[in-house]
């Protein structure tokens, strides 16, 4: 989440931030600038280093050199004996006091032999050499004359004078200088052969050797050894900072010397001198370097420059290329740090942030007291803000600022939230009103209200043209619907079905431009303006002479209607503005009021329909499904009117009544489900057909199965007086039997045992089948049928039976679900039918066996089933509980669920009394007679003390006339009778509601239902 700050801490902070930033873009440009100085600086010293130390290397070698060229003409060269050698000795002396970088001067013979003579400078070298105290000079001499080398070492004072003399015939018989590199390279050359630096055999430093031929004696080699150790002190004196490195490297990277000469390690032999490589050195500075270092990068008179990082900082280090005479170039190597090369930099700059920190500082304040001059204002109009953001529309503070700009917000601020209040208001009022029909004068009033206009028309397209939907006339009040009529219809732009002589809305200049143009016009109100609106028609009063024409346009563009803003003065271009996005608004609630309207009928014309389509399924159900949701009606107006009683506080607002009338019309909607001739099913051996006709044909088989008896016994000779008698009365017992079978299968009357018993016997009779029963069996049919090959004919069967393909097995479809979520309480039959015709003859009430029963039953429970599955919104989610219930009853025996009168809801309970006085009232099912209003009542009063229904509310269906004003709307006069309604009541403890029984009231409902 971001922060926030008030203005005057955002000016101050922008101007320190504006002199940070230019003070900082300084401070860095000056900082490149002296970094890219100091580094040029650093790169000139590192040149002028470079060309000291090439000076002192010369300084080393020249007198050596020349030195050199001098003693090639020695006779020295040739002598042969170690005395002629000695001889020589004050000439050697005086070429190494000369030349003070000379270490020694030596003489290699073609025979082996070598002379060697060094100068001791100090103590440390006299203690290296093992030379006694006051030796200034050590000669080595090897002679080969013999057959085994002699080695010796003397031992010299200044003047040379020996002091010591040995023996070292190891050093003899190890060293031969005929094997020695530099002898070797000055044999191959005519001038002076100068090696690479390297570690020397006698003392291990690093150091040079110069050799050439002599000119006197043919094989001879003149060298002479020369340290650069001084070079080390000499680059000490050049480093630029106190931990700046100087290194001199060969082109290997070896290190052989160092501004601090006494860190450079050094070991090895002779043979293969061990300088130490960069990488192992141990500064790492230089280890870092090595990993990079490359002698070919290096220009050969030049410099190469690099900055190396390291955890504790970066550095600046500068490659120079150092030729040497007659040798490899040598690489010198100039590493500063560069917080120690820049320090005067970094205190430059610190300097200058101190400096840019009190600027700052004081600029602060300034723009403190700046920014909280300007800020006052703004604080004002954040308060307004804050108040907008919080929905108060309240009374605007007025604001001054020297600042136009502040001024100018301050005074939109104020019209913004005037704007808003009203827009809200408005769209408060469209959107809190649901009802249609009053939705539009208040939107029509709310609008006029708002742009502080006069009077006003709304219209609303319909059948391609636009129909004055409703009115408000300069009193503020809305026109009459007679009045109404007579404001013209107005045409659309080629309607595709215009009306009888409808006004075309060209014809009103600046209504039709609006529509056409599809935004808000406004004008003045001209007299053919009131003519072809019809305003000239609603009388004498004086209509304002301003307009503001306002189509209403849907999110799609379409027009939805428009309104005519009458004014007493010329509308302003912010009206225009506000009636502009007030009128999107408008259509989108037009259009939504509308569209929930059209879905709320269709729906309800899709419910109707499921309800008619019932009804027409089967005569035997006749208008049950619309006549129920009148009486339920009826029942519940009366339910809201009581004022005492379990009922007085019973109230159900739109919503509920909407989800009452619902539930009503798809109480039955399960039957859809349930088999038309089980619904039908007006005698016991009806299937899809009444199988009596089957029985009657058997019966009929057995009178001619008598009479051919008879006439065969009388063709036998028998009595034929005694076998007409035995003909007449065996077919008197047939027609006595079947008589007796077909009055069973009506169903009217309970069967008594008796009565089932004789069923028994008369299925005793048996008659003669010579037809295989299979023949003609459809598929479904062959596999309930038990015998795989037909029976050997002929075969006598009963007259009545209960055979095995009459019993079919329920498919698991068809079966409750072991986990049941819905909570049905029904007892399952295990068959899904039995048509046995003893089975469904001997029923003991009605016409339906177990299994019928349960089927018919179970139309209650695909009624909740579908409706569970419809995504009802909240307010009607009741629907399938109040529609599913009706079956319930008040102790707990009804069906599915077996709910008691205290989880039923009291739309439920309503529904319940509506269907059953509906059902036994009805007079269009052709299977039972209807029961008159009395035998009705007498019913439902049995129910009602067995706690079938409720009795409170069978109270209150004889107090209020219900149960009358239906009979009078829905009953055949011929059922209207007497009802003794306050026995009733006394009966269901409602003495006290039959005393204030009004029959007036009764009266006032019938007109009202009617």
């Amino acid at each position: 989440m971001r922060a926030n700050a008030p203005l005057h801490v955002h000016v101050s902070t922008l101007f320190m931030v504006l002199i940070l930033v230019v003070g900082s873009l300084l401070g860095f440009v000056g900082y490149r600038m002296a970094d890219r100085l100091i580094s040029s600086v650093s790169a000139d010293l590192a040149q002028r280093i470079s060309r000291e130390t090439s000076a002192e290397l010369r300084l080393l070698t020249e007198p050596a050199h020349t030195a050199l060229q001098l003693l090639q003409f020695d006779p020295l060269a040739g002598l042969t004996r170690f005395e002629q050698r000695m001889a020589r000795l004050p000439l050697i002396k005086a070429t190494l006091d000369h030349t003070p970088a000379s270490a020694s001067i030596f003489f290699g013979y073609p025979t082996g032999d070598y002379f060697f003579v060094r100068r001791l400078h100090d103590a440390q070298e006299r203690e290296q050499f093992q030379a006694p105290a006051g030796a200034h000079y050590m000669v080595r001499s090897i002679e080969r004359q013999g057959a085994t080398p002699r080695g010796r070492q003397l031992y010299l004072n200044s003047q040379m004078q020996v002091l010591s003399a040995l023996s070292v015939p190891d050093y003899a018989r190890s060293y031969d200088p005929r094997n020695r590199s530099w002898y070797r390279q000055a044999l191959r050359n005519s001038e002076v052969h100068v090696t690479d630096p390297y570690l020397f055999y006698t003392d291990r430093q690093v150091g040079i050797t110069l050799s050439r031929q002599s000119r006197h004696a043919s094989g001879t080699v003149i060298g002479l050894d020369i340290q650069l150790r001084t070079l080390g002190a000499g680059m000490a004196r050049q480093k630029l900072t106190p931990h700046s490195q100087l290194v001199l490297v060969n082109a290997q990277g070896e290190v052989f010397a160092h501004e601090n000469s006494f860190i450079v390690p050094r070991g090895g032999t002779h043979d293969r001198p061990a300088l130490t490589h960069l990488a192992r050195f141990g500064v790492p500075v230089l280890t870092e370097l090595s990993k990079h270092l490359q002698l070919s990068q290096v220009p050969a008179t030049g410099s190469l420059q690099q900055v190396v990082s390291l955890p504790d900082g970066s550095w600046q280090v500068t490659l120079n290329s150092l030729p040497m005479l007659g040798s490899t170039p040598l690489l010198l190597i100039n590493a500063v740090p560069r917080h120690e090369l820049l320090a005067t930099v970094y205190q430059e700059g610190r300097f200058a942030i101190i400096a840019a920190l009190l600027i700052i500082l004081g600029a602060i304040v300034l723009a403190w007291r700046f920014a909280r001059g300007i800020s006052r204002p703004l604080s004002g109009l954040v308060k307004e803000a804050e108040s907008i953001r919080h929905f108060d529309f309240g009374q605007t503070v007025p604001l001054r600022s020297y600042v136009l700009e502040v001024n100018t917000l301050a005074r939109t601020v104020g019209e913004m939230k005037r704007t808003i209040r009203q827009f809200l208001e408005i769209s408060s009022a469209i959107s809190g009103e649901k009802h249609f029909d009053r939705l539009l004068p208040r939107l029509l009033g709310e609008t006029v209200s708002a742009v502080n206009a006069a009077a006003g028309v709304l219209y609303l397209r319909e059948d391609g043209g636009l129909k004055p939907a409703c009115a408000q006339g300069i009193d503020g009040q809305a026109i009459d619907a007679a009045a109404l009529q007579r404001l013209h219809r107005l045409a659309l732009p080629n309607p595709k079905e215009p009306s009888a002589a409808p006004r075309p809305a060209q014809d009103v200049p600046l209504l039709g431009l609006a529509l056409s143009q599809g935004r808000v016009l406004s004008g003045p109100l001209q007299p053919v303006d009131m003519l072809t609106l019809g305003l000239s028609e609603l009388g004498e009063q004086p209509w304002p002479p301003h307009a503001m024409a306002v189509p209403l346009l849907n999110r799609q563009r379409d027009l939805v209607g428009a309104m005519l803003i009458l004014s007493e003065t010329p509308s302003e271009k912010d009206r225009a503005s506000f009636l502009g996005a007030l009128s999107g608004t408008a259509a989108v609630a037009l259009e939504a009021q509308a569209l929930i309207s059209e879905q709320k009928a269709l729906f309800d014309a899709l419910i109707q329909l499921i309800a008619n389509a019932i009804d027409t399924k089967s005569a035997y159900t006749g208008g049950h499904c619309a006549r129920v949701p009148e009486l339920t009606r009826m029942l519940a107006e009366a339910a809201c009117e009581a004022r005492e009683g379990p009922y007085a506080s019973f109230h159900l607002n739109d919503e509920g009544w909407e989800t009452l009338r619902m539930a009503a019309w798809l109480h039955d909607c399960g039957k859809i489900t349930t088999p038309e001739y089980v619904v039908d099913k007006a005698t016991k051996l009806e299937a899809l057909y009444n199988r009596i006709h089957e029985v009657r044909m058997r019966f009929e088989v057995l009178k001619r199965d008598a009479e051919l008896h008879c006439l065969q016994g009388i063709l036998e000779g028998g009595d034929e007086a005694a076998c007409r008698q035995n003909l007449a009365r065996t077919l008197t017992e047939l027609d006595e039997d079947f008589a007796f079978v077909a009055r069973c299968n009506l169903g009217s009357e309970a069967m008594a045992p008796e009565d089932q018993q004789r069923l028994l016997e008369v299925a005793q009779r048996t008659w003669q089948r010579t037809l295989d029963d299979r023949l003609g069996l459809s598929p479904l049919e062959l596999q309930r049928h038990p015998q795989d090959v037909a029976l050997p004919l002929p075969v006598t069967e009963s007259v009545l039976a209960d055979k095995p393909q009459h019993r079919m097995e329920r498919p698991v479809h068809d079966q409750m679900p072991k986990d049941d979520r819905w909570g049905f309480r029904m007892a399952e039959p295990k068959l899904l039918y039995n048509q046995g015709e003893l089975y469904n003859l001997r029923v003991g009430y009605g016409t339906l066996t177990e299994e019928e029963r349960f089927k018919i039953n179970q139309h209650i429970v695909q009624t909740e089933v579908m409706l569970r599955q419809l995504p009802f919104p909240p307010h009607l989610t009741h629907v399938p509980e109040i529609a599913a219930g009706h079956h319930e009853k008040m102790d707990g025996t009804g069906y599915p669920k077996g709910l008691h009168h205290e989880q039923l809801r009291p739309e439920t309970r309503m529904l319940a009394i509506a269907d059953i006085f509906e059902a036994l009232t009805a007079s269009d099912r052709p299977y039972k007679k209807p029961k008159k209003l009395s035998e009705a009542i007498e019913i439902l009063n049995r129910m009602s003390q067995r706690g079938h229904i409720d009795p409170a509310l069978f109270a209150l269906f004889l107090s209020s006339g219900v149960y009358r004003v239906y009979a009078e709307r829905f009953l055949d006069p011929s059922q209207i009778d007497d009802v003794p309604v306050t026995t009733y009541l006394a009966a269901t403890d409602g003495t006290r509601l039959a005393q204030r029984a009004d029959p007036a009231a009764a009266r006032t409902l019938a007109s009202s239902s009617a």
